[in-house]
């Protein structure tokens, strides 16, 4: 028998943290109105950082599979709220492009996903907010190092 406690492990404390987030941004956006998740929110993200990019790089920019890309995606286009257009020199290929109503979203969702941070990070000083990001970006380095590709590529 070993001393491992599943809840004082940093892995798991690190997933049901982002559990509890994905699930604090879904009700604040569906209380506004909007159906966009967790997930979608991210896609849009990215977005309204570039627009144009290939479905490829979208899952590689938000860390999910293609087929999980391109099934949000068909939703998001469902919604109106971003199209798809074939690359000219790539035919397989799909470039993903805000509608205007995808472009108006950023406000409103901007806002309300930093509401759920300011809430989620309440009582924590801007230093251990640092130091937590700092940390958690090793992690994830380390762990990126040895990252097998996602399902789907």
């Amino acid at each position: 028998m070993t001393d491992f406690r599943l809840d004082d492990s940093a892995g798991f404390v690190i997933n049901r943290t982002a559990i509890h987030l994905k699930r604090a941004l879904l009700h604040a956006f569906r209380g506004s109105g909007r159906t966009v998740t967790a997930e979608q929110w991210a896609l849009l993200t990215r977005l309204w950082e570039e627009e144009g990019l290939s479905q490829v790089e979208l899952a590689e920019r938000t860390f999910n599979d293609k087929p999980n890309v391109t099934r949000m995606l068909a939703l998001l286009e469902r919604d109106a709220y971003v199209f798809r257009r074939q690359n000219e020199q790539d035919r397989r290929a799909f470039e993903v492009f805000l509608t205007e109503e995808g472009r108006r979203l950023q406000a409103s969702l901007v806002a309300l996903a930093q509401d759920v941070l300011a809430r989620a990070l309440d009582g924590i000083s801007d230093e251990d907010v640092a130091h937590l990001n700092q940390t958690l970006r090793r992690i994830d380095a380390n762990l990126a190092s040895q990252d097998p590709p996602l399902g789907g590529e």
